[in-house]
């Protein structure tokens, strides 16, 4: 099986003939997740306090996680009660 390298698109504009087709090679980068994530931080560089401190900003981001998975799980909650049967 032959895999796929390359993408075609297609422009259509409303009174301007027939489609244009533009065929585009795809590169190894077009396969890479857009966002990467940031490196993780050197915690050797950093002090006691400044772990600290890191520890506190870490814990308030889970806490806000945790608040919208639960608005999420409420909102399902709420979706599967009006549609069950």
């Amino acid at each position: 099986m032959e895999t796929l390298d390359r993408a075609v698109s297609f422009r259509y504009r409303v009174g301007a003939g027939p489609p244009v087709v533009r065929e585009e090679t795809m590169e190894p980068e077009d396969f890479e997740p857009r966002t990467k994530k940031p490196p993780p931080k050197n915690l050797d560089e950093m002090s006691i306090e400044a772990l600290g401190e890191y520890i506190a900003e870490l814990e308030a981001e889970i806490a806000r996680v945790r608040e919208a998975i639960a608005a999420k799980e409420k909102a399902r909650e709420g979706a599967e009660a009006v549609f069950k049967f």
